[in-house]
């Protein structure tokens, strides 16, 4: 059992069940991981089997780290994991950036409905983003009786009081807050991988871009303290992580709202000095706080990996005011300059969002102006999704369909030809890989990943996972490489 593990158990087996909660925090929620062990245990004896969990994520590495917490408070309370089939607690951990991710989740509910009739005693949970809207929550509510709990992005560190609340009330749970600017530390989390963890650095957006939900639904900027960063990795590092992933909504702007402020590029230097770390990543970057300072840092480090997530949304200086992004066209270009210029072999990718109300064809072209001059590793393209409750939804000139879905593949087919011919620069180059998995098409072959993020797919067997192996790159395949071991 590792460190993190016996400091866990500890502060569970020191509870005292007969005592009031204590007030404080990590130790209250302590208190309720070792109450709901106590209904947990109590209705796998009544079963006479173990329980089963399952938690389902939809959106970001943000959700995806949540998940982790998620996960492991289910398995510190004594569920075992399982597939959403066979769940006796099943958890749907939701997105909301885009229209369709409620309507997913709604199906997958409707699916859960008759597996529940059939298992009084499985609960059904709701978190993330979808939950922080008050039409989402009433919807539930009113439609979805059968979900024992809902509760959003601010206090998912609540999660064991939260279902002890479900075991001992035995109705519909649910704990909204609008707000917070609460962070707590030490709770358990179950890593999806052994050897690379993400790790969260701040919480919440400040920028408010026109067509984006997230500052309301995640709440203002709030970012942990360094001394609680370099802890947690540290503690990851002797439990065997060489690569972490530093998250935020833009990480760039860390720092700011701390008693004694510290820029990220500070964060940075000071977590390259932990021994045993191998690789840091981190997103995202908005363009307009990306300082001369962190490119320097990223020219000089050692460990940073050689990719920047740097999202342009569009390349018309008109649309990009209208998105509220806080650059122009010629200012992210000249980013780009001094980015390449501090760190030559830097991997770059980006979001683009095509169809935004207004949008021109002349505006469109500026964008695949900047794709062609750019020279993107890849890019996530995006259709505009209205969301409600953004400046952009109400906005007048939203581009017809098939205007759109023309524009849409015509920036794919670009950024595809593009990013194939970069990708095959490397083509081959001896570089390190981290092996990450068995490959998903052939049991004799591993997954790894470059620094510079691109998948390289090589002979070799699940004993390699977590190393750090050299790799000829001999075929490029547009997106990821074939290679042999050196």
């Amino acid at each position: 059992m590792n460190k993190n593990k016996l400091f866990e158990e500890e502060l569970i087996n020191a509870v005292d069940l007969e005592a009031a909660p204590p007030t404080e925090e990590p130790e209250r929620q302590y208190y309720y991981i070792a109450k709901a062990r106590k209904y947990v245990k109590e209705l796998s004896e009544k079963l006479g089997r173990p329980l089963f969990a399952h938690v389902t994520t939809f959106g970001c590495q943000m959700n995806a780290r949540d998940s982790e917490k998620l996960r492991g408070i289910l398995l510190e309370i004594g569920y075992e994991e399982a597939s959403e089939e066979e769940a006796d607690f099943v958890i749907f951990n939701t997105c909301t950036v885009r229209e369709n991710a409620n309507t997913r989740v709604y199906g997958r509910l409707g699916q859960l409905k008759s597996h529940k009739k059939k298992n009084p005693h499985m609960k059904i949970a709701l978190c993330g983003c979808m939950m922080q809207e008050p039409e989402v929550v009433e919807k539930l509510r009113t439609s979805y009786r059968f979900v024992d709990l809902i509760f959003g992005t601010h206090n998912i560190y609540k999660f064991a009081e939260l279902i002890t609340a479900v075991y001992e009330g035995g109705r519909m749970v649910i704990d909204i807050w609008k707000d917070t600017d609460k962070i707590v530390e030490d709770l358990p989390n179950d890593r999806k991988y052994s050897f690379k963890s993400g790790v969260n650095i701040m919480f919440g957006c400040n920028n408010f871009c026109s067509y984006c939900i997230v500052p309301y639904v995640r709440g203002r900027e709030r970012s942990r303290k360094p001394e609680a960063i370099l802890r947690e990795i540290e503690r990851l590092v002797a439990d065997g992580v060489t690569e972490v992933m530093l998250l935020g909504q833009n990480v760039n702007s860390y720092g700011k709202n701390l008693e004694e402020p510290l820029s990220f590029a500070e964060l940075l230097h000071k977590i390259e000095q932990i021994e045993g770390l191998h690789r840091i990543r981190f997103m995202t970057s908005h363009p307009k706080d990306l300082s001369d300072e962190l490119i320097e840092v990223m020219g000089k480090s050692k460990k940073i990996c050689k990719h920047l997530h740097l999202p342009v949304q569009s390349g018309s200086s008109r649309i990009l005011k209208k998105m509220n992004r806080h650059y122009t066209k010629e200012q992210y270009l000249e980013l780009v300059d001094k980015i390449r210029a501090a760190v030559p072999d830097i991997s770059l990718t980006t979001d683009i969002i095509v169809g935004f109300p207004g949008e021109t064809e002349e505006d469109f072209l500026e964008t695949l102006d900047i794709v062609r001059k750019v020279r993107y590793d890849s890019a996530f393209t995006f259709i505009y999704s209205k969301r409600t409750g953004t400046p952009a939804a109400t906005m007048e000139d939203q581009v017809p369909e098939d205007v759109v879905k023309d524009r849409f593949d015509r920036l794919l087919k670009e950024v595809q030809t593009i990013a194939a011919e970069v990708c095959a620069v490397h083509e081959g180059t001896i570089q390190e890989v981290l092996v990450e998995s068995v490959s998903d098409h052939d049991d004799h072959m591993v997954t790894g990943r470059l620094s510079n993020n691109i998948l390289v797919h090589f002979q070799g067997d699940a004993s390699m996972i977590g190393d750090y192996v050299n790799v000829k790159l001999d075929q490029c395949k547009g997106f990821y490489y074939i290679g042999e071991q050196v």
